[in-house]
């Protein structure tokens, strides 16, 4: 096991690793575990009873949060005539096709997300090697292949987070950054644990939500209890 640094283990010892929070204690201790120097984004885990093998169990989508998340977002648009001047006018970073295609190729990843319309998603698809290892492929479920660019670029622009459960069953989600106000983060987190409960697979058998935590960047997690949250919400 990586040896903890002496901040990281005194931050730990205010953490009860036995007990479940309620969502607001655990985003108190969150920012009193955060002993990071600079601004920390504060992160969502759930362990999820799904077997992410089997395609009827597989989550993926996205969901804009109420207060975003604290990072502007870099959008580059592949999109031709109309739709890519729709795209400009929406406030996308970069809008091209060929030409960021070959950028992409060469080693230039200057952007977070890319929205395409679906009529460049053959283009597109060349660079699946080199787009999907980083997550960073258009994809339909998470809304990124549409010709409602203005759409998808308005709502990445107010702070859409994209979801996908690993191979462990697990889904990680920036919900804020520990200068965020309590309650604009236990919103965030009431937006994202309402959507995970909305995306549950019909096939998943057993428990559903087996474990939810929340952590900063270099902070320890912290459980919380989601019965206590519903019940207060």
């Amino acid at each position: 096991m990586a040896k903890r640094g002496k901040k990281y283990v005194e931050a730990a010892k205010l953490v009860d690793r036995t007990q479940a929070y309620a969502v607001a204690e655990a985003i108190e201790l969150v920012k009193k575990t955060n002993n990071a120097k600079f601004d920390a984004t504060v992160e969502v885990a759930f362990r999820l009873g799904v077997d992410p093998k089997k395609a009827d169990q597989q989550i993926r989508g996205a969901v804009v949060l109420p207060h975003g998340t604290g990072k502007v977002q870099r959008v580059l648009v592949f999109a031709k005539g109309e739709k890519a001047k729709e795209a400009e006018a929406a406030g996308a970073d970069y809008v091209g096709d060929a030409d960021y295609i070959n950028k992409i190729q060469q080693g230039w990843f200057e952007f977070d997300v890319i929205v395409a319309t679906p009529d460049m998603m053959g283009e597109v698809g060349k660079l699946g090697r080199v787009l999907g290892p980083k997550g960073l492929m258009p994809n339909p479920k998470t809304g990124t292949v549409t010709f409602d660019v203005t759409k998808a670029v308005n709502e990445i622009k107010a702070g859409k987070v994209e979801y996908r459960v690993d191979k462990a069953g697990n889904i990680h989600v920036p919900i804020g950054k520990v200068s965020f106000d309590n309650e604009k983060l236990i919103e965030n987190f009431a937006t994202i644990h309402e959507t995970m409960l909305k995306v549950k697979p019909s096939a998943a058998k057993g428990t559903y939500m087996k474990n939810v935590a929340v952590t900063s960047t270099m902070g320890p997690g912290i459980k919380v209890d989601p019965a206590t949250f519903a019940a207060k919400n």
